[in-house]
């Protein structure tokens, strides 16, 4: 049913939106067959999930101790049907290193007005809290699409 089969969701680091996005949406297309993954413009590979964006996640009982930072590539702009990412800056740049992006990458916040999902890293608590629900927001939004 869905159009999409495969969900990149895209940031800075992919330590903190991005896997967020990933396994939020993750747990809302649980009945779904759509593989769902994340990487990062500038990753930090190899990292796990930042501590705070995690500890948020487990007590929404979402379970991220399995992220490992990546690096995104053109292979994984080939293999994904929908890309999507937290700041229209996110946007600008990988359509100006992929091209062949153009049609299928989008704003996370695209169904809630365009609502750019700011980076929370090295910020308190709060903005992480704050981050995590916009995110919730935007995946529920999603859904409605997918």
């Amino acid at each position: 049913m869905a159009m999409f089969n495969s969900i990149l969701v895209v940031c800075a680091g992919n330590i903190c939106r991005s896997p967020t996005g990933e396994y939020l949406l993750k747990d809302k297309l649980k009945d779904s067959k759509v593989k769902v993954s994340s990487a990062g413009l500038t990753a930090l590979v190899g990292k796990g999930a930042e501590a705070t964006a995690t500890s948020i996640a487990l007590t929404n009982n979402i379970d991220m101790s399995a992220h490992k930072g990546r690096q995104l590539s053109s292979a994984l702009i080939a293999e994904n049907d929908l890309i999507l990412v937290m700041e229209q800056r996110h946007l600008t740049d990988l359509l100006g290193q992929y091209p062949q992006a153009r049609g299928k990458t989008f704003l996370l916040g695209k169904w809630i007005d365009d609502t750019e999902i700011p980076d929370p890293y090295r910020q308190s608590h709060e903005a992480f809290d704050h981050v995590y629900q916009l995110i919730d927001k935007a995946c529920s939004a999603w859904t409605k699409y997918l």
